[in-house]
């Protein structure tokens, strides 16, 4: 049984230096642990999935190019989330305003080619159907 997410929870980036919080906007009006319950859609960069620190990817055009310019020297650069699919897998079992519960075990991909996790899902209260 998966926790459900919500606004608060601590994300981290395969890719990325430094843990991020998860922003849930109270759309659904659906709460979790007294706080806005996540969904797979809150998977929007700079809206619901903010910076990481610097981003270690060199799939990412900012780090490239920084390196090239340091003469093949590794320069990452700051992390600007480029999430353009949702998180999945979503619950099974729970909806939060029509739309499958955020669980701490989806998972969101960057378009850079780093994998963003839940590693604390800001509350611990289980889903239960």
């Amino acid at each position: 049984m998966g926790m459900h997410v919500c606004m608060g929870a601590t994300l981290q980036c395969s890719f990325g230096a430094a843990p991020s919080n998860l922003v849930v906007l109270p759309a659904s009006g659906v709460l979790t642990g007294g706080m806005p319950a996540a969904t797979i859609m809150d998977s929007k960069p700079l809206a619901n999935i903010m910076p990481f620190g610097t981003c270690n990817s060199m799939s990412n055009p900012m780090v490239a190019a920084a390196t090239a310019a340091a003469l093949g020297a590794f320069t990452p650069m700051p992390c600007i989330p480029v999430t353009a699919a949702p998180w999945a897998p979503g619950s099974p079992t729970v909806l939060v305003g029509g739309m499958p519960g955020l669980q701490d075990s989806s998972k969101l991909a960057c378009n850079w080619g780093g994998v963003i996790q839940v590693v604390v899902p800001g509350q611990f209260t289980s889903m239960i159907p």
